[in-house]
């Protein structure tokens, strides 16, 4: 797997997947709705923050991650990332590739930590990997998340130095 800078021409690949993801409503605060244009703009960030994908030997895109600073000003220092797999690759150690260069990009882009702003409690396999990763729970919005099967439901706020 190689995981490489994402393009615009990249997108036509990312967009049903994502769209996928976004539609299910079960692990991100984005619009149920929401349309490709917006999409577009709101993951492909521009420099200095980046988005990457990940592809198979094939030039296949398996999944993608962005990430940025989580905050501006004098919060600027903290990163921030989000990941999506296509579910037809769930399994296969995208996520934690795409988690781990997140995290070697932050520190070598001079962050000090990495904090996740919204992650659904109930989203068992991505609080364990980022667990698995360092990432601590810092606390919980209870019912902070309405998902769509087990209904209200926290999102947690984690974190980790770098």
């Amino acid at each position: 797997m190689l995981i490489r800078e994402a393009t615009a021409e990249d997108w036509p690949a990312i967009w049903p997947f994502f769209r996928e993801i976004v539609a299910a409503g079960e692990t991100f605060t984005y619009p149920l709705d929401l349309g490709e244009s917006d999409g577009r703009s709101w993951w492909l960030l521009k420099s200095p923050n980046r988005t990457v994908v990940a592809v198979d030997d094939d030039g296949t895109i398996l999944g993608t991650a962005k990430m940025n600073n989580n905050h501006m000003g004098n919060g600027a220092h903290i990163a921030s990332a989000s990941y999506m797999v296509d579910p037809k690759r769930s399994g296969q150690g995208v996520g934690r590739a795409l988690c781990a260069y997140t995290l070697e990009w932050a520190r070598s882009s001079g962050f000090r930590a990495m904090q996740f702003n919204a992650v659904v409690e109930t989203n068992t396999p991505a609080v364990g990997l980022y667990r698995a990763l360092g990432f601590e729970i810092l606390g919980t919005l209870p019912e902070g998340f309405n998902h769509p099967k087990q209904g209200f439901v926290g999102l947690h706020n984690m974190y980790r130095p770098l």
